[in-house]
């Protein structure tokens, strides 16, 4: 019981990880690493657009290459797990985005369906949505 209760705390962690990870890289404008977190036939949506999904690895990594320069930070909160099996687990999040654009913060959440490969836990969807929508 006890290498069960282990095991399920290890892949919450390392979700929470991929999250974590993901705003780093996205920070520092790692598009490889960025895409490289989604499985192959992943897709995502950005909060600004939450019903637009960008779908497979190579449109992603090319969605965010084709982004104009910008320097941001994101601060992510409130990561909540819900392993659904050994290999799947639903992970929300809140986000918080600073630009140096002296835009506004944006408030978003984050809906993530992850599973586990062999290379690690990896996206297979994100879906943002923003919480606060500018008017």
């Amino acid at each position: 019981m006890e290498t069960d209760a282990f095991a399920a705390l290890c892949a919450e962690r390392a979700c929470e990880r991929l999250v974590l990870d993901y705003a780093a890289c996205n920070d520092a404008g790692d598009w490889d690493a960025v895409a490289g977190f989604y499985v192959a036939d992943g897709r995502m949506s950005r909060p600004t657009a939450p019903d637009l999904f960008i779908e497979g690895r190579d449109a992603i990594l090319a969605a965010f290459r084709a982004r104009p320069p910008r320097t941001t930070r994101h601060v992510c909160a409130n990561i909540r797990v819900t392993l659904l099996d050994a290999a799947t687990a639903r992970v929300s999040s809140q986000i918080l985005l600073f630009t140096a654009a002296g835009q506004p913060p944006l408030v978003g959440s984050y809906a993530d369906l992850c599973i586990k490969t062999d290379a690690g836990w990896r996206f297979a969807e994100r879906r943002g949505s923003l919480d606060f929508p500018p008017s």
